[in-house]
């Protein structure tokens, strides 16, 4: 199992708990990612970042980094990884998508933009790999407790002009009929299973945990 991140400490401590291979890696760096070996079974992407302004006031440069992290590292390592995977008639993609990959929030231009795009990325690689072994998906949690969600909150505070409190409860769970966020390790449980023999049939999803966010 290789983990990677930009983050070398980090991502060296979830190296050693899967007992894998720690790859240093800013996926803002196309090229440093073509130069990946790519030979695996399985991709599960899952960077992200986050920036909430206005659409008025939205940097450019922070909308591409965005994308690029966000949309074109995916595609790049996906492309990398297909070889190997139709040669073996084998694989997995998931792509840890958001709720925003299906609806919109006000000030995450390029977080939605992005989410949306995985989306469609998702499906195109469902289709064309449906024959030979390899399917796609995407998991597409509402918010889940990470440091990405955490620091998110001051900058909705910010940008709202709200407590930090009345961000989580009046904007995060506002529109979620389970008021709590998601645990990371529902997420993990979620993308194994569509790694197991029980999920050989599912790709082209879009697999919503979003405590009824989307159901109203």
């Amino acid at each position: 199992m290789i983990a990677l991140d930009r983050d070398r400490d980090a991502v060296g401590e979830v190296a050693k708990e899967v007992d894998g291979e720690a790859l240093t890696v800013d996926l803002s760096d196309l090229d440093a990612v073509e130069r990946l070996d790519l030979a695996v079974d399985i991709v599960v992407n899952n960077a992200g970042l986050q920036h909430v302004a206005p659409v008025e006031d939205f940097p450019s440069d922070t909308f591409s980094l965005i994308l690029r992290v966000m949309l074109e590292a995916p595609y790049r390592i996906v492309r990398g990884a297909l070889p190997h995977m139709y040669a073996q008639g084998w694989g997995r993609i998931v792509n840890i998508s958001s709720v925003h990959g299906l609806v919109a929030s006000p000030y995450k231009a390029a977080y939605v933009s992005a989410k949306h795009g995985l989306e469609g990325l998702s499906k195109v690689i469902a289709l064309e790999g449906a024959g030979r072994g390899v399917t796609s998906n995407c998991i597409n949690p509402a918010y889940v407790r990470t440091p990405l969600v955490e620091n998110q909150i001051a900058d909705q505070a910010r940008v709202r002009n709200m407590a930090e409190q009345d961000v989580i409860e009046q904007v995060m769970l506002e529109r979620a009929a389970i008021k709590r966020l998601i645990e990371p390790d529902e997420v993990a449980e979620l993308a194994a299973y569509l790694c197991s023999p029980l999920a050989a049939s599912v790709t082209g999803a879009s697999l919503v945990m979003d405590g009824g966010w989307t159901a109203h």
